[in-house]
């Protein structure tokens, strides 16, 4: 390569660099021209938009002034009460915190943008007088009146739940799962009450509050059914698995909600694995588990609670087995319980002494268990707990049909 051939090689580059920061500064003085609008008296709402939207069309990357400009084009859009735009920019905005901006910065980003709208007149929108009135309004014949102000906090905190439970931000989630609660919904849509209950159910997965997942991933199934959003056969999925985890004997497909969906195909592996479950057939649930297993493992949601599932079928059945007997070779109880291992025998045997589901000991040497008496007041209290634990799966159950049918 000739010294000329370098030279013209080399300048190319530099050419190339020098264009990227010209186009930098483009983008940054486009956002500066932006703010001009909203500086002026009156501010010129209309004008900001159009200028910012001009700062997102200049990037040919994903930069830290396309997310400022973001920002202001969603908190401009709830300002003029373009709600549905709003919404649609403020998921553009998340993709940005996971490519152009820190953690920290996107999640500030966020909060400012929850603070805007939890602090501004736009919330008299979702009061529920206004609601009432706009759903009186939109039912005149002729009256011309569209219910046009939904429950704006509402909607961004579904989108922020969205967002801490894929992080799996845990206190940050709890937090916003909270004030969504104790938001009034109004009118809101039921897809985005499916969204907050079905990521509250996720939240008490985690910590291991099977029961309240359960009652959170009904009325996200339900929310989503009223909605017709096909999401609602995922969070029928996952209010099987809470069912299964929390033991309880009721079959979810009983219900008049999920019953229609009980032979559906993307069901069907649940269907069979809740029928094995409520009757104690470890070897068929575990056949199912490997017959469905693309179905069943393709979420890793799901995935991510089949060893505590498996765990609990087999204490369940372990229980049945050793319920008739002074003394048990644990050999014989791996072979009952489909062949598992010595080991996990015994740390489901240590689990239940530890629960007090029994009262016995474990000989390691001889392979070997022995159950002991209770005393006569140590029975009792099982009994009153037992009793206890059943009436409030009951209150439960009960609660849930009573909101069912409202």
């Amino acid at each position: 390569m000739s010294s000329e051939e370098e030279y013209e090689f080399d300048y190319s580059d530099e050419d190339e660099d020098m264009e990227d920061v010209d186009l930098m500064v483009q983008v940054e003085n486009q956002y500066y021209a932006a703010k001009q609008f909203l500086e002026a008296e009156p501010p010129q709402r209309h004008g900001a938009l159009t200028a910012l939207a001009q700062v997102l069309e200049l990037q040919t990357e994903q930069t830290d002034w396309g997310f400022k400009a973001l920002k202001r084009i969603v908190k401009l859009h709830f300002e003029l009460q373009q709600h549905a735009e709003a919404m649609r920019r403020y998921e553009e905005l998340l993709g940005y915190t996971k490519t152009a901006v820190t953690r920290n910065v996107g999640e500030k980003g966020i909060n400012s943008i929850l603070d805007f709208v939890s602090t501004s007149k736009l919330l008299a929108s979702c009061s529920e007088e206004d609601a009432d009135d706009g759903v009186r309004k939109n039912s005149q014949v002729g009256g011309g009146h569209q219910l046009d102000k939904p429950p704006i906090l509402l909607e961004v905190y579904a989108l922020q739940i969205q967002m801490y439970t894929a992080q799996k931000d845990n206190k940050k989630l709890v937090s916003i799962y909270e004030k969504a609660l104790r938001t009034k919904s109004g009118v809101a849509h039921p897809k985005i009450i499916g969204v907050i209950h079905e990521c509250g159910g996720k939240m008490h997965m985690m910590q291991r509050e099977w029961d309240k997942a359960r009652s959170d991933f009904f009325s996200g199934f339900k929310s989503y059914d009223e909605a017709g959003e096909p999401r609602r056969l995922q969070c029928l999925k996952y209010l099987v698995l809470a069912n299964m985890l929390s033991e309880s004997q009721v079959n979810v497909f009983d219900s008049q909600e999920a019953k229609p969906y009980e032979n559906d195909k993307e069901i069907v592996a649940m269907t069979k694995l809740t029928d094995a479950f409520l009757h104690d057939q470890i070897k068929t649930f575990e056949q199912v588990l490997s017959r469905h297993e693309e179905a069943i493992m393709a979420d890793p949601f799901i995935k991510h609670y089949i060893d505590s599932l498996l765990r609990t079928i087999r204490s369940k059945v372990l229980l049945k087995i050793v319920k008739p007997y002074r003394t048990m070779d644990t050999q014989y109880i791996a072979r009952e319980l489909n062949g598992i291992s010595l080991a996990e025998v015994e740390s489901l045997l240590s689990a239940l002494v530890l629960d007090r589901k029994i009262e016995a000991r474990i000989d390691q040497v001889r392979h070997t268990l022995v159950l002991l008496d209770r005393k006569p007041e140590e029975k009792f209290q099982t009994s009153v707990q037992s009793w206890c634990d059943t009436l409030e799966k009951l209150h439960s159950l009960t609660v849930d049909r009573i909101g069912t049918s409202m």
